[in-house]
């Protein structure tokens, strides 16, 4: 058994990969090299779109980590994704200088319309590329590792811990929400020029965006995978099935949950700085509860546990989300509500479960493969 569910994850991880090159080479020359008159040119549009849902094809990922192989349901992995997102956006906002409506050299249009008088300390050093880079992944990293840390180790789990992370995800999103922060209030960041001295609105920088996205969804992925068939990734699995028996035999449980829970927030917030700039804007909307329980629906739908599935949810889930809304903007929630149900009921293992269920020829083939290795 334990055979075959290491081969169908190694067939899914490489059919996500050779999925993620043919994206790759594909998409830029559809987009660039082929004239808009064509019936087979992708618009730049379409290159963001898919860019987005790559995005958040890796923040699935992440959360797949923590959830299906530490057991840890987090209901505020969209705080994460959106502090990478900040981070990222700040950096944007200071490239913009004084081609800003108000045409200040330093000072953000926002901080002068709210007649600020200099830069808060917290935005020096966000002109530099790698400042920001790195504190897109030290920011959602830290504050994951402190409130990891005060809970792993009063050894607050279950539900108890899934409202914690749903309060830290509110908690923020009235604070960012607030003038005084320092972080666009209500409007967020936007209006973004330029990343790198190059232009957003080419679309030359909107294929390199998507690049970029495809090569940090393949990443995570291989780093993701990588943890799980560790001998550390199997330690995580024990803790989530025998929590007790793990720490019975010696394990400090806590220093697992805790280093797995800080992986995780890195990952997202990754994905939310390369989210950014492609859809050009951030504010405190991207804090809501409901994107965190959505992730968690992305998660389920695709397959909990298997990594790949979560990144297929992710992008399945948001494609009738674009379509809904488009067409019938009242009926998403009854049709995320009604998804909820059906996976509960039916889809436990979501979509990739029932993929495996329908294949009975592809695993009596994989149960041949396996008495094959194990004979030789």
């Amino acid at each position: 058994m334990l055979s075959r569910l290491l081969l169908n994850h190694e067939r899914g991880g490489i059919a996500l990969m050779g999925i993620l090159v043919v994206l790759a080479a594909a998409v830029p020359i559809l987009n660039l090299a082929v004239p808009p008159e064509s019936a087979f040119h992708v618009s730049t549009y379409t290159v963001a779109l898919i860019g987005k849902y790559l995005c958040y094809a890796m923040l699935a990922i992440a959360l797949d980590l923590v959830w299906g192989y530490c057991g840890i349901l987090s209901l505020g992995h969209g705080a994460f994704f959106a502090l990478g997102g900040y981070a990222m956006g700040m950096y944007l906002m200071r490239q913009i200088g004084t081609r800003g409506v108000y045409g200040h050299p330093e000072l953000p249009d926002f901080m002068v319309f709210l007649n600020w008088e200099s830069l808060p300390w917290y935005w020096y050093g966000f002109d530099a590329f790698w400042f920001a880079a790195l504190m897109v992944m030290l920011v959602p990293g830290l504050l994951a590792f402190v409130f990891g840390w005060l809970a792993f180790r009063s050894r607050v789990s279950g539900v108890y811990l899934s409202i914690m992370t749903q309060a830290l995800t509110y908690a923020l999103m009235l604070a960012f929400f607030r003038n005084e922060m320092g972080f666009g209030g209500n409007n967020g960041l936007t209006d973004f020029k330029d990343i790198l001295g190059a232009s957003l609105q080419s679309d030359a920088t909107r294929v390199g965006l998507f690049l970029a996205s495809a090569i940090a969804l393949g990443a995570t992925y291989m780093l993701c995978r990588f943890i799980v068939t560790s001998k550390l990734g199997r330690v995580v699995m024990a803790v989530r099935d025998a929590e007790d028996r793990s720490r019975f035999i010696g394990y400090r449980v806590e220093y697992y949950q805790v280093w797995i829970f800080t992986v995780s927030a890195v990952l997202a917030g990754i994905a939310g700085a390369l989210y950014v700039p492609q859809v050009g804007i951030i504010n405190p909307s991207e804090f809501q509860p409901l994107n965190s329980i959505e992730l968690v629906a992305w998660v389920a739908v695709g397959g909990r546990g298997t990594l790949y599935g979560a990144a297929l949810g992710a992008v399945l889930v948001n494609y009738a989300k674009t379509v809904l809304t488009g067409a019938l903007p009242e009926v998403w929630l009854f049709a995320l509500g009604a998804l909820f149900i059906v996976v509960t009921l039916l889809l436990r293992d979501g979509v990739v479960g029932l993929w495996r269920r329908w294949s009975p020829r592809r695993e009596r083939g994989d149960g041949a493969e396996s008495a094959r290795a194990a004979e030789g």
